[in-house]
């Protein structure tokens, strides 16, 4: 059986290892490191798709957790959580058409995709480590 209490956890932990893969990615290709780079991007792809489906898992079984006071840190964890939650939305799909055309050796398009698909796709996971934290540990 999933101990899925424990699914929260290992959701930051994906989204926290995207978001570094991520940055070396970045790193990789400002170097002209093409072979690395590619290996850090498909693998920030498996670890978000990873984390995309474990969450999808939790919130079937145990549902939503509510944010436990109400004050001013609950309102900053709302604003954050919106921003978050419409970017992540908007994500899935900038990546997909990114990986595509990079696959299809398109590069240019790659590129100018890319310097949209990745500042947002970093502020996605590394928003999604400090929503776990408020939600799980602030209180």
């Amino acid at each position: 059986m999933i101990p899925y209490e424990a699914l929260p956890t290992l959701n930051a932990f994906l989204n926290s290892t995207s978001a570094v893969l991520l940055l070396f990615g970045y790193w990789f290709i400002r170097h002209k490191r093409i072979a690395d780079h590619k290996i850090c991007m498909l693998s920030a792809l498996v670890s978000s798709t990873l984390f995309l489906t474990s969450y999808i898992v939790y919130h079937v079984h145990i549902g939503s957790k509510h944010f436990p006071v109400h004050n001013w840190v609950r309102t900053a964890y709302l604003c954050l959580l919106t921003s978050h939650t419409l970017l992540a939305l908007t994500v899935v799909p900038l990546v997909l058409v990114t990986l595509n055309f990079a696959l299809r050796g398109k590069f240019d398009k790659h590129m100018r995709i890319a310097k949209w698909t990745f500042p947002i796709w970093l502020y996605v996971s590394v928003t999604g480590v400090v929503v776990y934290l408020m939600l799980y540990h602030l209180y």
